[in-house]
């Protein structure tokens, strides 16, 4: 398990999934790790005589076990009746870090609180190896209870690299600054602290069940892991969302301390697999080994007992292990689940760590949100005496926090699963990629903790020197972008008959003075018919391309090294539709034309029209009204032209298996749903001029059951760059309203990604891509050539402009207008003393 800057080492949900928890540190960017040893060394443990924590009871006695309260008539977590004011009995079911360090808090913040642990295990149980914890969660503990700091601060070994062993080669990367140890001591610790304020430790013992709990309790904190017998029991109220993954993975260990966070790869007869590895000790190193569930059993791993598997993965990395075994704790192959909860209290039960929240131990979340959920439960129940307050103040603070992590986390694990399609990068680029991998960091992060390493890198893309990466430039064919970014398409809605006018041409104006490589138009559509509102823009008559004339004049004239680029496109069964800000997708209330589809289904049953299935004749118009209109966008002057086949528009409609239902020789398998598409770009292509490229919107996947795969959009790629696209330009979605997108940051990059790196083909990537960091990142780690970006252009249309500015570029890629050079540095602002 890797853990990289600004991703937390943590632990698999819960112990019985995977023994060996961890997290690491969550730094923020341009965040410095704390001080540590030189980079690459493991720290022993700053124990001084007499610095040891006192001993205290030992928790087997911290309280004798009394009997368990008599199951009785209670009223059930969720009961109107209500909890009361700040809670004086409370219950705590799991005896893992979260639920230890939230019963230490709420008894330090007042001692006359009575408050039981129950914990199934023995207090000398425990299934992890080591724990990593980052410096903003060590924060957090010293801010809530500094006794427990100190007691850690004491225990933790510090490094600072990151190795990545990829095909005999090893990049290091440093200054990243991480803090671990062993997670049966993390217990001992608490315990000791739990046991010296008074909290009582009920090991051995099931707890009963929260609704008998309730009863005799003012609060309840389910800690139960991500098997949580608590969510389960309420899941009608919880409402939790359960996904079980794709790899296999077993956590053990070593014993010896690697003297870096080690991650490498093992490319078998089988597939891939994959070892991640860091001390937790000055004599231990956790070790986690995980591979594709099919290259899993291809191993035959599933017929292995512990100790054969732990036998054989010491051997298949025997080179990272110089030849040493390892060893296992109650080590078993599982499957990651990510948990998430609609609601996480029920009455005065509250769910925290993994029983509320599960992320991908590769951006370590485990521990670390566990415990940053025992403080902010704290913190909660301090701030407000009406418990239904200080629930919902908790879950207000924490959901967000939560979410991004699994945001991250999911981008983290996705990038795992698919790491066959990775190992083909350079050894340097892999490392990057690999370090960058859920967004969290970036070039810029690793610019200023390891400033040699991102050097090399852009070195090994091409960058010149003092240039950033989305400065170097791109050819297509015959036209050579000055940088890699895209004003990506955006439906204005302000055409008259099709016609773009002033509106049109201060915005495509605007953007390309703004300094972007490449401008894209919106969808201009080939017919009258194939608009999608009234406002649309088009290229069905000569006085349409007169207009558009006009626009790229001014481009050229006025923005020099610009190109500007149209995506043609019909709006099939989408259109006849009101402008967007009148009621987006809904039908016009008078005025309607007939609309035409792959097949005859409405897009919204009972709100759009239901459009008439193409029948030859029809699709032999369709096709030569984009032929027409590729003739007038060439003599209008574009540079660029791309062909729209995404987000359910006509083209789409014939690709997509949930909206091409034809039994003819353009309905079926993909080779046949295809056969249209490929027949207008054949088409197009014939008609744009040969040295001027030609791309292919796509909608990667449907976002719905049953819709176009990830596979699917890698067949559909190849198929159009085999007839002669130049570029496929990937999104994804809108194609059916059911859709459920995983939306978040660059979320759709991984699917541009795999398209590129698979076929081979450049790639333009869109989608929720805000930031020029984002941007360069995305471009050193292989995942794209270009980067559409549309709102930060809306916002600021001399986005990359300020870009430029902001990361100190000044070069040919990125040229001030003459009238605008004054404003080329950024204003000073007001004094702050």
């Amino acid at each position: 398990m890797l853990t990289v800057p600004g991703q937390d080492q943590g632990a698999p949900a819960d112990p019985a999934q995977a023994p060996g928890r961890a997290a690491a540190p969550d730094l923020k960017p341009g965040g410095a790790p704390a001080p540590g040893p030189r980079p690459g060394r493991v720290s022993a443990p700053d124990l001084k005589p007499g610095g040891a924590p006192a001993p205290g009871p030992k928790p087997e006695d911290a309280a004798a076990p009394a009997p368990a309260p008599a199951p009785a008539p209670a009223p059930d977590p969720g009961s109107d009746s209500g909890p009361g004011p700040r809670p004086a009995r409370i219950a705590v079911v799991g005896g893992g870090p979260g639920g230890l360090y939230a019963a230490a808090l709420l008894k330090r913040q007042d001692p006359a609180r009575e408050i039981t642990v129950w914990e199934r295990n023995a207090p000398s149980d425990t299934f992890g190896f080591g724990v990593v914890l980052s410096d903003e969660t060590l924060g957090g503990i010293r801010d809530a209870d500094p006794v427990v700091y100190e007691a850690l601060r004491r225990e933790l070994v510090r490094w600072d690299d990151i190795d990545v062993v990829h095909r005999g080669h090893r990049t290091t990367s440093t200054g990243h600054g991480f803090a671990a140890l062993g997670r049966r001591r993390l217990l001992e610790l608490l315990h000791a602290r739990c046991a010296d304020l008074g909290v009582r430790l009920r090991f051995r013992t099931e707890a009963p069940p929260a609704a008998v709990l309730a009863g005799g309790h003012d609060l309840v904190i389910a800690a139960d892991g991500v098997h949580s017998h608590t969510r389960e029991t309420h899941a009608a109220h919880f409402r939790p969302r359960i996904t079980t993954h794709r790899c296999r993975y077993i956590w053990l260990a070593a014993d010896f301390p690697f003297e870096a966070f080690r991650f490498e790869i093992a490319e078998t007869e089988y597939g891939v697999m994959q070892l991640h590895a860091y001390p937790y000790s000055t004599d231990s190193s956790t070790v986690i080994v995980e591979m594709r569930e099919e290259v899993w059993r291809a191993a035959g791993f599933h017929e292995l007992d512990e100790a054969e598997s732990t036998a054989r993965c010491a051997k298949i990395f025997a080179e990272a292990l110089g030849g040493r075994e390892l060893r296992a704790n109650n080590s078993t192959w599982t499957a990651f689940r990510t948990v998430a909860n609609a609601r996480w209290s029920h009455g005065n039960t509250v769910l925290i760590g993994d029983a509320a929240h599960t992320a991908h131990f590769s951006i370590g979340s485990g521990t670390k949100l566990a415990v940053e959920d025992a403080v902010a439960l704290a913190a909660a129940v301090a701030a407000h005496p009406d418990l239904d307050e200080a629930l919902t103040a908790y879950e207000t603070e924490r959901r967000p926090v939560v979410e991004s992590t699994q945001r991250a986390a999911g981008a983290s694990l996705r990038w795992f699963e698919e790491l066959a399609g990775h190992v083909d990068r350079p050894p340097r680029r892999f490392a990057f990629d690999l370090l960058t991998r859920s967004r969290r960091v970036t070039h810029a992060n690793l610019r200023l903790r390891d400033p040699a390493f991102t050097a090399a890198v852009e070195a090994d893309f091409g960058c010149p020197p003092g240039t950033p990466p989305m400065f170097t430039p791109f050819r297509l064919r015959g036209l050579t972008l000055r940088n890699r970014v895209v004003v990506s398409p955006m439906d204005l809605y302000v055409a008259e008959d099709g016609v773009p006018g002033d509106f049109h041409l201060v915005h495509l104006g605007s953007r390309a003075l703004g300094g972007a490589g490449l401008v894209m138009t919106e969808m201009v559509c080939v017919s009258p018919e194939g608009r999608i509102t009234p406002g649309c823009a088009g290229l069905w008559t000569d006085g349409q391309a007169e207009a558009w004339s006009r626009i790229a004049d001014f481009v050229h004239t006025q923005s020099p090294g610009t190109a500007l680029g149209v995506q043609l496109g019909h709006s099939g069964r989408k259109g006849s539709t009101r402008r967007m800000w009148e009621g987006i997708d809904q039908p016009l209330p008078d005025g309607n034309w007939p609309l035409v589809a792959a097949s005859p289904l409405p897009y919204r049953a009972g709100v759009n029209q239901t459009p008439a299935a193409l029948d030859r004749a029809g699709l032999t118009a369709v096709r030569e009204q984009f032929t027409a209109a590729a003739h007038r966008a060439a003599r209008s002057g574009f540079d660029l032209l791309e062909l729209h086949c995404a987000h359910g528009y006509l083209l789409s409609s014939f690709l997509s298996p949930l909206t091409n239902h034809r039994t003819d020789a353009y309905g079926g398998d993909l080779t046949a749903r295809l056969r249209y598409p490929l027949e207008v770009f054949d088409a197009v292509r014939e008609a744009w001029p040969a040295d001027r490229p030609m791309t292919v919107r796509i909608s990667a996947t449907d976002w719905a059951e049953g819709g176009t795969t990830a596979a699917d959009a890698v067949a559909i790629a190849r198929a159009f760059a085999d007839y002669g696209a130049d570029a496929i330009d990937v999104s994804t979605g809108q194609v059916v309203p059911e859709e459920e997108p995983a939306f978040g940051r660059s979320y759709q990059t991984p699917y541009a990604d795999r398209i590129r790196n698979e076929l081979g083909v450049p790639v333009i990537a869109v989608g929720a891509i805000s930031s020029w960091d984002d941007v360069n990142s995305l471009l050193l780690a292989g995942r794209a050539d270009l980067c559409a970006l549309a709102r930060p252009h809306l916002y600021d249309p001399h986005w990359t402009l300020h870009a430029a500015a902001e990361q100190e570029y000044q070069g040919p890629a990125a040229p001030w207008p003459a009238p605008y050079r004054a404003g080329s540095r950024r204003p000073p602002t007001g004094r702050r003393d």
